[in-house]
């Protein structure tokens, strides 16, 4: 293949990551954009290979056992577990590049490797490292193979600082002497970091950490691409780690939370809660919630990690297509931190074909309270916690919530008072106005779905 040919269809592969992309940024047109984004990527894939000395059938049986792999998982996994599929991605990417990286070092002579080169491939090997152990990290716990709780010891930030220090040290030894035992014990020491990095960060802040390793991934892949030389697994990589930290920062506001404070704050995943905040919760029954839907004006639902245990997304919209076709306004208020990666409410909602315009998000949802008739809270604990606006000693003061405590009334659907990732109480709980629905989820949008039909 010529070179301007190559150049030239890697142009457009590059075109078709951005245009996808940026498609990715709405509800409406994200399906479209991974196409586009994906068809960019077999053609950047086919260039490289028609243009490089490979053998077809090795390739040819990777691709065969990775698609079906993929297909396997696509269709087996359920939602729940989709956050740990996307870490799972996350370590394999980061993985990959490592390994092309090492390759590429064993394959050469280090000393005739240009400066750039060696630098790239150490940067590439130790991010990636890093990338895969700790998105392994992140996949137990989400999993709970591992508890969620933070792990940590005496001196710990101690520990993983000389640790960092260590790994970077050995690269930049093995780049300044071409010392092969340096270089692997560098990329050794750098997947030990990834675990003792993650293992002190709790359920909590799971959310951004995904973000962060998926940003580390793409930054692996970047410097991969400059060990190669090719153009487009670097603008692919550039932009995953871009578009990664710029999510993650979305994220970190999100929470108000900040990086050093996910990375370096043992926050989240504890078990024990405060206790309740004052009084006790007023409970109810599915008919006397029927009633007040039925009745109701407008009502705006809060989904939460536990509408995706339940698997309860196809009850939810019979539901609200019951209470539309009574004249009811139906709109659903999307927390960015809802579940347990970013966009998991709106994939779990999307599944079941929840028209778009009606998918709000933090802003417009708190916009609308006013108006709003009944919030009817699914499975959501932390992203409606009013500690957050009004007690300066809460763990999560400061971070933006759904207020659901200004709307007329509030019911919360919930399999108990347990806290949340956060480990702390919910005053919302108690407050005047509010009314626990204690069920499953599935359970108790089914059952009030039956009491609507008999208002």
């Amino acid at each position: 293949m010529s070179p301007n040919l190559r150049a030239l269809l890697y142009l457009l592969a590059a075109a078709a990551f951005v245009v996808g992309l940026r498609r990715l940024s709405s509800p409406r047109t994200a399906r479209g954009g991974n196409a586009i984004a994906a068809a960019g990527m077999l053609v950047a894939v086919l260039v490289t290979l028609i243009d490089s000395d490979v053998s077809w059938w090795v390739i040819g049986a990777g691709v065969a056992l990775g698609a079906l792999v993929g297909a396997v998982a696509a269709l087996r996994v359920k939602m729940t577990a989709m956050p740990q599929m996307v870490a799972v991605f996350n370590g394999l990417g980061g993985l990959a590049s490592a390994l092309v990286a090492g390759a590429e070092y064993l394959r050469s002579d280090a000393s005739t490797l240009p400066a750039e080169t060696m630098v790239s491939i150490i940067v590439s090997v130790l991010i990636g490292s890093v990338a895969f152990t700790g998105s392994l990290v992140a996949f137990a716990k989400l999993q709970e193979i591992m508890r969620g709780a933070p792990i940590t010891y005496p001196g710990q930030r101690a520990v993983n600082l000389a640790v960092a220090l260590l790994a970077l040290g050995l690269g930049t030894w093995a780049g300044i002497t071409h010392d092969p035992l340096a270089f692997w014990v560098g990329g050794a020491v750098a997947l030990a970091l990834g675990i003792l990095v993650v293992i002190p960060i709790g359920g909590a802040d799971m959310p951004v950490v995904i973000t962060l390793l998926n940003s580390l991934s793409g930054l692996a892949a970047a410097a991969t691409g400059f060990v190669i030389d090719n153009s487009a697994l670097i603008i692919a990589g550039a932009l995953v780690g871009a578009s990664g930290i710029i999510l993650t920062n979305i994220m970190c506001r999100a929470m108000n939370r900040s990086w050093t404070g996910v990375l370096f704050g043992a926050f989240g995943g504890t078990a024990a809660a405060t206790g309740p905040a004052s009084g006790s919760a007023r409970t109810a029954n599915p008919d006397d919630v029927a009633i007040a839907l039925a009745y109701s004006s407008q009502v705006l639902i809060v989904p939460g990690y536990g509408l995706a245990v339940a698997q309860a997304q196809h009850a939810l919209r019979a539901l609200s297509a019951d209470l539309e076709k009574r004249g009811v306004r139906v709109a659903y208020g999307i927390h960015p931190v809802a579940g347990r990666m970013p966009g998991h409410m709106n994939v779990l909602l999307a599944e079941v074909d929840v028209p778009y315009r009606q998918l709000l998000d933090l802003e417009d949802s708190n916009a609308l309270m006013a108006r709003t008739d009944v919030v009817l809270v699914v499975g959501a604990n932390d992203v409606v916690n009013p500690s957050a606006r009004d007690d300066p000693a809460s763990a999560i003061y400061g971070m933006p919530i759904i207020e659901a405590d200004r709307a007329r009334s509030t019911v919360i659907i919930k399999r108990s008072l347990a806290p949340g990732f956060a480990g702390i109480d919910n005053p919302l709980f108690y407050k005047e106005g509010t009314s626990m629905l204690f069920a499953d989820a599935r359970q108790a949008l089914t059952d009030l779905a039956t009491s609507l039909a008999a208002v």
